[in-house]
């Protein structure tokens, strides 16, 4: 079946390939279709918390209303997979702050993929993807899923093709970048342009550090704010800022010698031997199961790991400089999972504006 899909493919291409160059004949001989009306894009502001930096956005990729519709299309679309089943949205729920509950991901051929899919939130402020930092922009990261075989195993010349042979799309892309020409770079600078909407900043946590809006935290979440922020719990210096993430890459003690080596991988560096990047604890409470590789299935066994599980090795952090852990208490570990529950934030996850538009 997949070689009979594969062999569709091609004709589509060829398909799609004689229609432009028809369509460029008839359009150098001024006959056939009317022309195109002037393109004009409307600018797209996000809706950023006031608490949170100034977002950068790429001088060449500006957020468009129109850019970012096209976008949440193709985040949606299962074109882009090798057999037209998944999208990129099959391994990042909204529902579950844009991750996958699965430890791994699974590809179309049915593999397991080598890594938990990291959750796609608040990365307009972010300079380097994946838990190994490879992709230096939001443009690059997504790339890679589409041509990875343990992904959607699709090489991007047939995915263009195929988004190209579409009623709809040459269209779209036109109104978002002035130009029926479909290109996986123009394809991947609208899914980012839509990855830069998703924004949450709005959790029961962000309304009680807000002044006179009547909502407090309860005792055990006041504690475990206070944990939090000590240098007992020692979690803000990782896990910092309104972002609750410093963007960096830590050991952070999970094993004494990787398999997986990480940060290493992308710089080969020995140094970087076990480093991956702070995820945000943003909707922390619905993106299990945690760590790089889903290793475990709640925010309990988390804090285990930090109380009494951390592993010494070479380029252990030097955050992470505590013999064994830091060792909570079990009243400690309620406390502080009481207040992670707070930075759940209900209205990204039913926002209506990042689901599915092909439905």
């Amino acid at each position: 079946m997949f070689i009979i899909m594969k062999h569709l493919k091609i004709l589509i291409l060829l398909s799609s390939l004689i229609i432009f160059a028809g369509m460029s004949c008839r359009n150098n001989n001024g006959g056939g279709d009317s022309p195109k009306p002037t393109h004009v894009t409307t600018p797209y502001q996000p809706i950023i918390p006031e608490s949170f930096p100034v977002m950068s956005v790429p001088e060449d990729n500006p957020m468009t209303v129109e850019g970012v519709q096209l976008g949440r299309r193709l985040f949606y679309e299962p074109l882009l997979s090798g057999d037209n089943t998944i999208s990129c949205a099959a391994c990042h729920l909204q529902e579950l702050n844009f991750s996958d509950p699965r430890k791994f991901s699974i590809g179309i051929d049915g593999l397991e993929g080598k890594r938990q899919s990291m959750p796609i939130i608040n990365l307009g402020w972010g300079s380097q993807f994946f838990w190994d930092g490879r992709a230096a922009s939001l443009e690059q990261q997504a790339l890679g899923p589409v041509h990875d075989p343990l992904e959607m195993h699709e090489d991007w010349t047939t995915a263009v093709a195929e988004l190209q042979a579409t009623e709809d799309y040459p269209d779209l892309f036109f109104k978002a970048f002035g130009t029926e020409t479909i290109t996986k770079e123009l394809t991947t600078k609208a899914i980012a342009q839509f990855e830069r909407t998703l924004i949450s900043g709005n959790s029961r946590y962000d309304k009680v550090i807000k002044e006179g809006n009547g909502v407090f935290f309860t005792d055990d979440e006041l504690n475990g704010f206070d944990l939090f922020n000590s240098e007992r719990g020692d979690c803000f210096h990782c896990h910092s800022g309104t972002l609750f993430t410093d963007n960096l890459f830590h050991n952070n003690g999970l094993d004494a010698d990787f398999i997986d080596k990480g940060l290493e991988k992308v710089t080969g560096k020995a140094s970087d031997i076990g480093k991956f990047k702070t995820p945000t604890l943003r909707n922390i409470a619905v993106t299990a199961p945690y760590m790089h590789d889903g290793r475990f299935n709640t925010l309990k066994e988390v804090l285990d790991h930090y109380s009494d599980g951390v592993k010494n090795s070479a380029t252990l952090d030097p955050l992470m400089n505590h013999m064994g852990g830091i060792e909570l208490t079990e009243q400690e570990k309620v406390e502080l999972i009481a207040f992670l529950k707070t930075l759940t934030d209900e209205d990204f996850l039913e926002n209506p504006d990042f689901g599915n538009p092909i439905q």
